[in-house]
């Protein structure tokens, strides 16, 4: 470990001293931001309970209209205080209290143009973006590089999935964010593809804590970010898209004007695990971008295509998964792709008519493809273009389709995030709610755009479908999202398979190596305000009653989240507070059953249920009393799941 010293600098300004490296305590005094100059190179580290998580790393930018990584000038800086109240009924939490320090960090370059840093520090995050403003008659400018850094003890190792390289991967759809995690590798893996890794990237820094990084605050004007290969020891750097996304077209580099503002980057740091789950900083230092046109509704959904794959987008299939949806009292049915051509534009009215005499409204998949891929899947080029896109939604609204799943995106180049934000927007003029897949993080989305559900950008559910080594690795892979991609925003990953065998009769295909708990357990550790649930209408006569029971109460939104336990690709178990119920699930990916003892207050004194697999793996219920200190202990069979509530 480098042994960092800080010293106090002073320059002259107006004949005063002023001190240009700065320390900010956030209010509970646990978290410490240094910032520090050092022959004109601004840089900052993160230290947690005397101990430095993040080390010295670089801070700046070189834009075309200057260098503003080296040769800065201290100007001066201002402190302020941030509490703020908010709602966000699409994310872990509903209600959030956001109260931070800010400093404003201002500088010059050696041209003389200004910039500023502003940081916000709250007790377990930092975040911080780079201000712009104009200066003279420049009013636009090109960010060519970031230096900004992220710099870890020697010792820390890391849960960070790679980058995709460009225009590759079934029907050249890559990078899609669907590439898998190696658990606890040391600092400077090489990645799969050489292009870095994607956020969120999780780091444990031994025995000293954990650190979650990440980015929020993206929208047209600026591009997606990601991290670079990583030095051995232990740095790594803001990296912009490969040229070769998007097909080659469209800058990699943002442009911005002037003044003009860089997305936040943000670090949740904790002792244990606790902050890195329940962290709302993504939503924290964002705002909306414009106002719900309706009041939309979120809910529980079917979907044909998950088990019984493309020849089911048929119209006499859809009718039975839209009876499916009733059966279960679920808000929706997902008509998937291919329906163009499978079920014809000119049914799709009926089907819409007949799932709402049922109680079900539809979500409708489109392609969004106009230049940047070879996805044969329709509906397609009709999300693309502006005018071909405003022309389908006022269609899509006037038959009652409540949402859209659109798929095949191209990476993170900031035209391809204005295609997100203009499709969001749109959409929002229509009344119409929007699941991205095949696509980038979202990034502080669920409060800039209030009609945003979700994106998938994990390793979702059709891969169990896809082949056998996704079965075999389910619980492994579920026991990361929690910490790491859904820690940082809605994942649509389509839970809960309750066949055993995974095809449409339940008597081929991949085999589903987890419990029926550790599947209905992943209806509460997974959040998505809107899930498309993959059971299927045999599960209705095939699945455990318990199950069943528990999928027809299980809520999509949540008022709270609390961590209890676990450890990334191993075990997780967490609590979701809606309204006055509390769900706890678990599900384990140890290699022999798990033993905990938790402690559980929303539970201390009251009599609950429990859901729990039998030895033959299969989900059973019965009520159990909690002890009035709350304490309780259990057992997860290997591949298994529990969940109690009441």
């Amino acid at each position: 470990m480098r042994i960092l010293c800080f010293c106090l600098i002073f320059i002259t300004s107006g004949g005063l001293l002023v001190a240009q490296n700065k320390t900010v305590k956030s209010i509970n005094g646990r978290l410490v931001l240094n910032i520090d100059m050092n022959n004109g190179m601004p840089s900052y580290s993160v230290v947690y309970d005397d101990k430095t998580l993040v080390e010295n790393s670089p801070l700046g930018f070189v834009a075309d209209i200057g260098d503003f990584s080296g040769s800065m000038v201290f100007v001066n800086a201002e402190e302020g205080v941030i509490d703020e109240q908010y709602s966000l009924t699409r994310a872990k939490s509903s209600s959030v209290h956001y109260q931070a320090k800010e400093l404003t960090y201002s500088l010059k370059n050696a041209e003389g143009h200004p910039l500023s840093i502003i940081f916000r520090v709250s007790n377990n995050d930092v975040a911080f973006r780079y201000v712009i403003p104009q200066n003279g008659e420049t009013a636009c400018c090109v960010i060519k590089k970031e230096a900004t850094g992220f710099n870890f003890p020697d010792y820390a190792t890391t849960f960070i999935t790679p980058q995709a390289t460009p225009m590759i991967g079934w029907q050249r759809t890559k990078p899609s964010y669907e590439e898998g995690y190696m658990p606890d590798e040391a600092l400077g893996t090489p990645s799969r593809y050489g292009e870095g890794y994607t956020f969120p990237a999780l780091f444990h820094i031994g025995e000293d804590g954990w650190v979650l990084i990440s980015e929020t605050g993206v929208s047209s004007a600026y591009c997606g970010s990601h991290l670079t290969e990583g030095t051995k020891d232990g740095l790594y750097t803001i990296a912009y898209p490969n040229p070769g996304e998007n097909n080659g077209l469209g800058s990699s580099t943002p442009g911005i004007s002037l003044p003009g503002e860089t997305p936040w980057r943000t670090i949740t740091v904790g002792a244990d695990l606790k902050p890195i789950v329940e962290t709302t900083v993504p939503f924290d230092v964002v705002k909306p971008l414009y106002e719900p046109s309706r009041e939309y509704r979120f809910g529980r959904s079917t979907w044909s295509w998950i088990m019984w794959q493309d020849n089911s987008v048929n119209y006499d299939d859809q009718l039975k998964y839209i009876d499916l949806s009733a059966a279960m009292g679920y808000e929706y049915v997902l008509i998937d792709g291919l329906w163009d051509k499978q079920i014809g534009a000119d049914r799709i009215p009926d089907l819409c008519k007949y799932a709402q005499s049922e109680g079900v409204d539809v979500f409708l998949w489109y392609n969004s493809n106009g230049y940047w891929n070879n996805a044969p899947q329709g509906a397609k080029q009709r999300m693309h273009n502006s005018i071909v896109r405003k022309k389908e939604m006022k269609w899509l609204k006037s038959i009652g389709v409540k949402g859209l799943k659109v798929d095949f995106f191209a990476g993170d180049k900031q035209e391809t995030i204005k295609l997100y934000e203009d499709i969001l927007s749109d959409a929002n003029d229509y009344g119409l709610m929007i699941i991205f897949h095949g696509c980038t993080l979202p990034r502080g989305w669920e409060r800039m755009y209030p009609n945003y559900i979700a994106s998938e950008a994990v390793l979702a559910s059709e891969n169990l479908i896809f082949n056998q080594k996704a079965n075999d690795d389910e619980a492994y892979s579920a026991t990361l999202h929690p910490f790491i991609r859904n820690a940082v925003g809605a994942m649509e990953f389509g839970p809960v398979l309750l066949n055993k065998r995974h095809n449409r009769t339940n008597d081929g295909g991949s085999i589903r190596r987890t419990s029926t708990t550790f599947q209905i357990a992943t209806a509460v550790l997974f959040q998505s305000a809107v899930q498309m649930f993959a059971i299927a209408p045999n599960n209705l006569e095939d699945a455990p009653e318990a199950a069943i029971d528990f999928m027809k109460e299980v809520p999509t939104t949540w008022d709270e989240v609390q961590f209890i336990d676990g450890y990334p690709g191993k075990y997780c178990v967490l609590a979701r507070r809606h309204g006055e119920t509390w769900y706890v699930a678990g599900i384990n990916a140890t290699k022999k059953t798990l033993k905990l003892k938790v402690n559980l207050p929303m539970f201390a004194g009251q009599e609950i249920i429990k859901y729990a697999d039998n030895k033959f793996g299969e989900t059973y219920k019965e009520t159990l009393g909690i002890g009035k200190d709350g304490t309780l202990s259990f057992m997860i069979p290997e591949n298994g799941g529990i969940v109690f509530t009441r």
